[in-house]
């Protein structure tokens, strides 16, 4: 009886097990997206948006495979300011303030 709840609970949890993917797992979404020539490459990401935030600290990227975004993330005057970075286009999608 008791296998028989565990196996239970654990089929109510696979299929969450997706959207509890890990940052490794949208590395490898981005890497293959990158090889499918669908995305641009962070650097050239960068190359783009850092110079356009003068006195920020840089405090690195996020991927969101699903939206095909980068998030870059930046601390000015001890603010976190976010910028939303379309992954195919290079162009900014919105900064937070």
């Amino acid at each position: 009886m008791r296998s028989l709840l565990v196996l239970a609970a654990l089929s109510l949890l696979l299929p969450a097990l997706p959207a509890m993917a890990g940052p490794g797992d949208a590395q490898g979404q981005v890497r293959k997206e990158l090889r499918a020539g669908n995305v641009r490459s962070l650097r050239e990401i960068e190359q783009r948006v850092l110079p356009t935030m003068p006195g920020a600290q840089y405090l690195g990227p996020e991927y969101d495979p699903a939206a095909l975004a980068y998030r870059l993330k930046f601390l000015r005057d001890g603010r976190v300011i976010f910028v939303d970075v379309d992954a195919r286009s290079g162009q900014v999608m919105r900064q937070s303030r």
